[in-house]
């Protein structure tokens, strides 16, 4: 059978229900993410073995497929015809082959367009320092770093080089050149790409994840060295973020990497997709900018004592994850219920949430 006309079918579906992912696994229909909740297709019946490795093998070139049956696991991009492209992860559970495909949109929405605080355009800005897009997977982390690019791109003429695995969002160049290199096609892994951009004069570098301590250590100096460097963390907010690129080095070289960090750091955006009461989802975000009580608390290792700046830091366009959570509750755009799984300290929530 031939699973190519099902597969775009099932794409097609996710743009017309304006869904953020599809996932494919065998004993339960294809299901879609809206507004983020779980949502299947129980007109589509329930998926065999034979149904998930014909639609999973679909998404797959030759090579592609080679791969993942050696791997077990693989990360792709995939074009659904010029409609829409698709961060897929094909593995296999319980001996089938599964999928989850995020959806892509073609336009690179700006600042305003995610509803984002304004104080972001600020980190497009500098010719040089270290800014980071963190957060649990799936809130938007490579979509915040792909609106400060493009804004670079049509307003600042610089050679900017991505390194993505795999790559996302594609930018029509404007007033930049853009090197969009994919790790896997284009280079060995982020840690390697990196090493070369020194040598590929660049202006900007943007690392689509910092995965180990060498890939953050080359990240780090390529700020120091003159470059404006974008990456993105799988963690929860600022002073996480911290303590997660300390860690990864070994103690003896902690005090360093806490220095150069100090040097470098231009700020840390955290963000969640929250539902609201009505439908749809709004962005919240912690927005941490470097002052000199950030770098002061960096340099030596009072990480801890970063919240309370963030959360007295608002005449600097700083922003705590929980104002932000309380705002929306105040406004009734978020219930407490729903702010209260996305809070940190469901206490001070409630607090600022005046509940």
């Amino acid at each position: 059978m031939d699973y190519a006309p099902k597969l775009i079918q099932l794409l097609d579906t996710v743009e017309q229900e304006n869904a953020s992912d599809l996932h494919i696994s065998s004993g339960r229909p294809p299901t879609l993410r809206i507004d983020g909740r779980l949502v299947p297709l129980l007109k589509e019946g329930v998926l065999s073995s034979q149904d998930t490795e014909g639609l999973v093998f679909a998404l797959l070139s030759p090579e592609q497929k080679e791969r993942f049956i050696e791997e077990r696991e693989l990360d792709i991009s995939y074009a659904n015809r010029d409609k829409a492209r698709f961060r897929v992860n094909v593995y296999f559970e319980s001996g089938d082959a599964s999928a989850a495909l995020r959806l892509i949109p073609n336009k690179i929405r700006t600042i305003e367009e995610l509803e984002m605080p304004q104080v972001l355009h600020r980190f497009t800005a500098p010719s040089q320092g270290f800014f980071l897009s963190v957060g649990p997977s799936g809130h938007g982390k490579s979509t915040t770093l792909a609106a400060l690019v493009d804004e670079i791109n049509h307003t600042r003429s610089e050679h900017i080089i991505t390194i993505e695995d795999p790559i996302e969002y594609i930018f029509t160049q404007d007033r930049c050149i853009i090197d969009q290199r994919e790790v896997g096609k284009d280079t060995k892994s982020f840690s390697s790409a990196l090493r070369s951009a020194f040598r590929q004069d660049p202006d900007i570098i943007m690392v689509g994840e910092m995965r180990d301590a060498e890939t953050i250590a080359t990240a780090i100096t390529a700020a120091e060295t003159g470059h404006l460097v974008y990456a993105t963390l799988h963690t929860n907010n600022a002073a996480q973020t911290i303590d997660r690129i300390i860690d990864s080095f070994p103690a003896g070289q902690q005090h360093q990497v806490r220095s150069q960090l100090a040097l470098t750091l231009l700020g840390v955006v955290s963000k969640r997709l929250v539902p609201k009461i009505d439908g749809g989802i709004v962005p919240v975000c912690e927005v941490m900018i470097t002052n000199s009580a950030v770098r002061n608390l960096i340099r030596e290792n009072k990480v801890h004592e970063l919240d309370f700046v963030i959360e007295t830091g608002a005449d600097q366009g700083m922003i705590s994850l929980n104002r932000s959570l309380a705002n929306f509750v105040k406004q009734g755009v978020v219930s407490i219920e729903t702010a209260e799984m996305y809070s940190l300290n469901s206490k001070e929530l409630r607090v600022l949430a005046g509940t």
